[in-house]
């Protein structure tokens, strides 16, 4: 719990600073957020807002991540190192962070809206989720508990939807399609939901916070700890460790919120949304809780059928719509709601999806006392 203290604390404090720092440097350097023409008029005024803000929230989760460590073997040289699981979910945020580096550097030095094309943007993020899914299969620990497992999940695996029902490297292979797909999923999610100054930073903070719960309840009922109580224990490799990268991803994002709110002295650009999708993904994949990410992160599903729907529907009827705009955000913009009003509400409702998942989350868990 100290750790846990420890690291969120660093985090807050990297990204507190960190950002007003990094939005100097930009400024020199002419770096500012293009604005598509198609958007809210609105938005306009937001031209030239610095942005790639996410690279403030890689470092400051990197920086208290490793200095946590640290500080620990400092205090106690017997305390435990990084964990695989951890340092995997690093490999994913951090990999899916230079993908949107790439993309937002492109849209800023070219003065356009549009960054990498969609082939080239598609084929980083599978290369990227490929390499996480592989690499969580394996690194079992002393009790051969590796940090993913084949079966597909909702608070812990379900036995009944093993991916490896065909065999061990035909389930390996579906894993891979179906983690690329979780990760596809939450990358795409996050970015469509940052379109409001704080929206998906605010929304994220909530979605980290929950997943530092359940780190530590995991880690506390872990199967064969001494807390353990009745059968419900949990079958997950290094709980506590990710319950501390959760802690450190939303304190980095709270500081990160300071400057982002609105009006937003600095955007997190797709550096930031896809690094805070992918690690989304990443903690839904290696806490065993999978599909429960759909009410986790009921919000940013919300938006993203928007999306769907509005795109579907234009293209069924030959023109016509279902929202005034889409992503969600911005249809309620266009019916007259003020953006901070927009974005609370927004956060309201992020809030109950996740306290939703939570006491699904705990409700499994009294159940099977």
């Amino acid at each position: 719990m100290i750790a846990l203290l420890i690291g969120a604390g660093l985090a807050l404090l990297c990204a507190l600073v960190g950002t007003p720092l990094f939005i100097r440097l930009l400024v020199r350097r002419g770096y500012g957020q293009f604005i598509r023409d198609d958007g809210p008029t609105s938005h306009h005024t937001k031209r030239g807002t610095p942005t790639m803000g996410g690279t403030v929230v890689v470092a400051a989760v990197l920086l208290a991540y490793g200095l946590t460590h640290l500080i620990m073997f400092m205090m106690n040289p017997d305390s435990p190192g990084p964990s695989a699981s951890a340092l995997i979910l690093l490999f994913l945020m951090v990999g899916m962070g230079l993908v949107g580096f790439l993309d937002d550097f492109i849209k800023i030095s070219r003065q356009r809206s549009l960054g990498l094309n969609a082939k080239a943007k598609l084929i980083l993020q599978a290369a990227v989720g490929i390499i996480f899914a592989v690499l969580a299969l394996n690194f079992p620990n002393e009790d051969g508990l590796a940090p993913a497992s084949t079966k597909i999940s909702l608070v812990r695996d379900l036995p009944w939807l093993d991916l490896a029902f065909g065999g061990t490297v035909l389930g390996a292979i579906l894993f891979v399609i179906w983690s690329n797909l979780i990760v596809t999923a939450a990358t795409n999610g996050v970015n469509l939901t940052d379109g409001l100054d704080g929206l998906a930073a605010g929304a994220s903070v909530m979605v980290f916070g929950a997943y530092t719960l359940m780190g530590i309840w995991q880690s506390n009922q872990a199967c064969g700890s001494p807390r353990e109580a009745g059968s419900g224990c949990y079958s997950v490799r290094d709980p506590l460790d990710l319950a501390l990268l959760a802690a450190i991803m939303s304190a980095a994002l709270v500081g990160f919120l300071w400057w982002n709110t609105s009006p937003a002295k600095i955007f997190m650009g797709d550096t930031g949304s896809l690094a805070i999708g992918g690690a989304i993904a990443g903690f839904a994949i290696l806490s065993r809780t999978e599909l429960l990410l759909g009410i986790i992160g009921g919000l940013f599903v919300l938006i993203t059928l928007s999306v769907i729907i509005q795109v579907g529907y234009f293209k069924a009827t030959g023109g016509k719509r279902v929202f005034k705009m889409a992503p969600l955000q911005h249809h309620f913009e266009l019916k007259g709601w003020a953006e901070v009003t927009v974005v609370v509400r927004f956060w309201i409702l992020g809030g109950l999806f996740v306290a939703v998942g939570l006491g699904i989350f705990y409700a499994e868990w009294v159940v099977l006392l």
